[in-house]
């Protein structure tokens, strides 16, 4: 199975003594990844989430608060800065691998909560001046030190105050969204190479089952045209291709998901590897995406692996799932059986 990528957060804080740094001397846990990923033959993205994780605003129980204010701190830009320096300097060493860093997460749509008019400039930041200034000495940074590292930028849909998949907005204003997420992220006045979003980091029957939500937490067809229409809205506008990243691994097809610990179902690798999957795939090829990353954001969630240490699993059938396992993969081994299949005939990119 050729898959082309593999991801890893980069996370810990800037300067609370347990950042991604200290996670082997020097910083030299990027370099290990990098040579893991070479061997591999895939290329190795890298999620810096670095900025809610440090002080003094990690203890902040308000995240939009927490990331905003420290972004406001002059130490913890001081070493905000420093650590990206460090992440740049390791992946420079490099030169002929490329390395994705998708940079932070998150902290672009709690920048776009808080801009005036859209614009990226009125976010204050500490050490560079505010939000519009700091991504473009992260480019310089990567400019001048890695020139082989690809910069990604993160598009939150719900940085508009709108969230596509709780809110349900008309097409109308589906289109109005893209035109407001690609005119902030051009008031950066920075040029990142590409632009990940993310739908959903965990399956729908672990959002039921964990956080108590409603069904509105499983995506239905609307839900998946809305979001279509919203890449090719901000793919257009802000002349950027599209990542949808940690895509979670759930289905509605194994035995092996009965919505235990580590086995719940969801329904987004069906729809983009299933029996429609090739159709899905060259409408969001047209729409401006060029990759997906697969993968749950929080323990518990269901992973393409044997996650569980459980090995082959066939529990009764709880809705209509029953089909045997392929594998030991806490999945029932779908996503590598889907993606085999893909694979033998993939997708071109317009």
């Amino acid at each position: 199975m050729p898959l082309r990528f593999r991801y890893q957060y980069l996370a810990g804080g800037v300067n609370t003594g347990q950042g991604w740094a200290t996670w082997n001397p020097g910083g030299t846990f990027l370099d290990r990844y990098v040579s893991e990923s070479a061997k591999a033959g895939m290329v190795p993205v890298f999620s810096y989430y670095m900025i809610r994780q440090s002080l003094p605003g990690r203890d902040d129980g308000d995240e939009p608060h927490a990331v905003l204010s420290n972004l406001r701190n002059g130490s913890t830009m001081k070493a905000w800065l420093a650590d990206i320096r460090l992440f740049m300097k390791r992946a420079g060493g490099f030169p002929k691998r490329t390395i994705v860093l998708q940079v932070e997460p998150d902290m672009w749509g709690y920048g776009e909560h808080a801009a005036s008019k859209s614009d990226a400039a009125t976010v204050a930041v500490a050490r560079v001046g505010n939000l519009a200034a700091l991504a473009q000495a992260v480019v310089r940074m990567r400019n001048k030190v890695a020139p082989n590292v690809l910069l990604a930028y993160h598009a939150s849909d719900w940085g508009t105050g709108v969230d596509l998949t709780v809110n349900d907005p008309s097409s109308k204003q589906t289109d109005a969204l893209a035109a407001k997420a690609a005119r902030f992220y051009r008031s950066l006045k920075a040029h990142f190479d590409v632009t990940f979003t993310d739908w959903s980091d965990r399956d729908a029957a672990f959002k039921r089952a964990i956080y108590g939500a409603g069904p509105e937490a499983w995506w239905n067809a609307a839900d998946s045209a809305r979001w279509v229409r919203f890449i090719r809205g901000y793919s257009a506008a802000a002349h950027q291709r599209v990542v949808v990243w940690q895509i979670p691994l759930g289905n509605t097809i194994m035995r092996a998901m009965n919505n235990t610990w580590g086995h719940y179902q969801d329904n987004h690798v069906q729809w983009l590897l299933g029996s429609n999957g090739r159709a899905h795939l060259n409408t969001l090829a047209r729409a401006g995406a060029i990759a997906f990353l697969f993968g749950g954001g929080a323990d518990g969630t269901t992973c393409a692996c044997d996650a569980r240490g459980d090995g082959v699993t066939n529990p009764a059938p709880i809705n209509g799932n029953a089909r045997k396992s392929y594998n030991a993969d806490d999945d029932g081994g779908y996503f590598r059986h889907q993606a085999r299949a893909y694979y033998k005939q993939p997708v071109p990119l317009p």
